[in-house]
């Protein structure tokens, strides 16, 4: 895969309750934007990002999944987050790298209390925020009714950017309101047009509410607005723009990842409004006991941030991490600032799924990967040598369940011990420790299914029943 810089990255992070069609919206967007062929689907077990045999058979995402994508000369990384409480930990630490939170909420169930507690982590990251409602072609679904119980529950900001062109078993595409067309999708393709005749009073009175929500946020446009000016598409775009990278604005866009209808217009908005790395504020970073900026500048020291480590059977230990700043170059070294271990980054790739794509250079802003790194595991920054910064590490929520664990096999109490703490720097969330008193080893985690996925792994990755 090509290297783009800064300015034409788009780190997405796709968050919502478990269910609401986060992996299918994925799996829409790689197709729409060419990067697959066939579309996948979570029931058969053939999605790109749920390719673990834990997920296909539960059909629910576990850990985050990368797949970056080329559409209109942007590269989005889109983060499939898992929605589920005992993998929240994962989808934070997705957040943690993004530069827009995109929150899939199903026009069936409407807002549910992941999506709640996501947007709190989101807010306090000070992230930039839109939505995607979901699922409009499904019986029972309502877009007016999640659009009010959006803004019951986020408040003023929401703003919705499209309306819905039918309902239910008749959905079939979206009236923009920004420049008042009707878009229908024949075969997957969309049709631009006229908006229907019997939607047009509230489509003119949403439009209007909206093209004023927007130029509130820019006093030269309000004041020629209220000359009776009416300001062009590509000036509400950009001011628009500017409200969701500070974070006054939510937009709200809809559709049907299933059908893929108005997906593509969701990656269009994703590259037209969303921000860029460069767009966002500097990273702080721990400099002895300041903090320091770090703007994302890829003429700047090289500094590496990994966010995720998986434990792959075949590669050995893969690291996927963001720059930072600089730009990142296959046989760079850099020194893990925690254990102050010289790390050669060899081949540079990225993950689409559990495909290995190689790139040629990583600038700042951008996500990829690398394998067998000695000494560096989830959290951890890489930085020249004599650079001694690190990334604020993520808190590590407490363990709310724990279990006693022992292998089958008499003689694995060793596999167990090694296989265990290669799960651990997958998975931070997850606490090993002997009991004293009653001579067991504790496996603790965030719920039932957390932990049982674990105890599955275990078997699958490493050869140990427990």
């Amino acid at each position: 895969m090509k290297s783009f810089p800064p300015a034409k990255i788009r780190n997405v992070a796709l968050v919502g309750h478990g269910g609401a069609g986060k992996t299918t919206l994925t799996e829409a967007l790689l197709f729409c934007s060419g990067a697959i062929n066939r579309h996948g689907r979570v029931e058969d077990g053939t999605t790109t990002t749920d390719f673990d045999p834990e997920e296909v058979k539960r059909q629910i995402s576990v850990s985050v999944g990368l797949a970056p994508v080329e559409y209109q000369g942007h590269k989005i990384n889109i983060l499939d987050c898992p929605g589920y409480a005992d993998f929240a930990t994962e989808a934070e630490s997705a957040l943690r790298v993004a530069d827009l939170a995109v929150f899939v909420v199903s026009a069936v169930e409407g807002v549910e209390v992941q999506t709640e507690a996501l947007w709190k982590v989101a807010a306090r990251l000070g992230l930039p925020r839109m939505f995607f409602i979901n699922k409009l072609d499904r019986e029972r679904a309502s877009f007016e009714r999640t659009l009010d119980q959006l803004r019951e529950v986020f408040g003023a900001g929401v703003a919705p950017l499209e309306l819905p062109i039918g309902e239910e078993s008749s959905f079939g595409g979206v009236a923009d309101l920004l420049t008042d067309t009707g878009i229908t999708y024949e075969s997957g393709k969309p049709v631009s047009g006229e908006i229907p005749e019997e939607m047009e009073p509230v489509e003119h009175q949403v439009h209007d509410n909206l093209v004023e929500g927007i130029v509130v946020a820019d006093d030269g446009l309000m004041e020629r607005y209220l000359d009776g000016d009416v300001p062009e598409v590509k000036e509400l775009e950009e001011t628009l723009a500017h409200g969701v990278s500070t974070g006054s604005v939510f937009p709200v866009v809809c559709g049907s990842a299933a059908k893929t209808i108005a997906v593509d217009r969701l990656a269009t908005f994703i590259c037209e409004i969303g921000p860029a790395p460069t767009d966002r504020p500097p990273v702080p970073v721990q400099a002895g006991d300041r903090l320091q900026d770090v703007p994302c500048d890829p003429d700047g020291q090289p500094l590496a941030y990994v966010f995720k480590t998986v434990a792959d059977p075949y590669v050995g230990k893969v690291s996927i991490f963001k720059v930072l700043s600089g730009t990142v170059r296959p046989d760079t070294v850099l020194t893990n600032t925690r254990t102050h271990a010289d790390e050669k980054l060899h081949a540079l790739f990225t993950l689409r799924g559990k495909e290995h794509l190689d790139v040629p250079e990583v600038p700042a802003g951008d996500l990829a990967a690398v394998a067998k790194l000695g000494e560096t595991t989830t959290g951890d920054t890489l930085a020249p040598k004599g650079t001694p910064v690190q990334v604020p590490p993520v808190p590590v929520p407490e363990p709310v369940l724990s279990i006693a664990i022992r292998p089958k096999s008499k003689g694995d109490e060793d596999k167990l011990m090694t296989a265990l703490h290669r799960l651990q720097d997958e998975d931070p969330s997850l606490a090993v420790r002997r009991d004293d008193e009653t001579h067991q080893t504790l496996l603790s985690g965030m719920g039932e299914t957390h932990l049982s996925i674990v105890t599955e792994r275990l078997q699958r990755k490493f050869g140990v029943e427990v």
